[in-house]
């Protein structure tokens, strides 16, 4: 009877810690799909997920010049945060409320991503709360 119980004590506190190990899979440097930059997700103290520019295939002092901000229009894109605020859905095994910014029109968009497998991060980015529409994207994972 106590090993029963002790197993089932083990499963239940295993259990959350799987879906912790999960949620963190995003975690890493990330290649976008026409291969001009890496993104660097990473979980914030406050558990939510962030992805910034951490290199640049050319101009690596290209300035972020679409900027809707005129200020911002000279600060540049490498360590710019282009993926914000993202939470992980364990029930759809996504990470979703997040935002998307694409620095090649100054457009930030609603967003959530997926891991496709382990090395193929699916992101897609819409407007107006309307999923259905909106633009979809790759990402490879880049090996560290």
């Amino acid at each position: 009877m106590n090993r029963l119980f002790l197993l089932s004590l083990t499963i239940m506190l295993a259990i959350p810690f799987g879906a912790r190990a999960q949620e963190d899979n995003v975690i890493g440097k990330w290649l976008n799909d026409d291969a001009t930059a890496h993104i660097r997700v990473f979980k914030a103290t406050n558990g939510k997920y962030y992805g910034k520019i951490e290199w640049l295939k050319t101009e690596p002092e290209r300035l972020d010049k679409n900027n809707p901000d005129e200020l911002k229009r000279s600060e540049p894109l490498l360590g710019l945060m282009i993926l914000k605020g993202f939470d992980y859905d364990a029930d759809k095994e996504q990470w979703t409320n997040g935002t998307i910014y694409d620095p090649d029109n100054g457009k930030t968009y609603d967003c959530y991503m997926w891991l496709e497998s382990a090395e193929l991060l699916s992101i897609k980015g819409y407007v107006l709360g309307m999923k259905f529409v909106g633009r979809s994207t790759a990402w490879a994972r880049v090996k560290e």
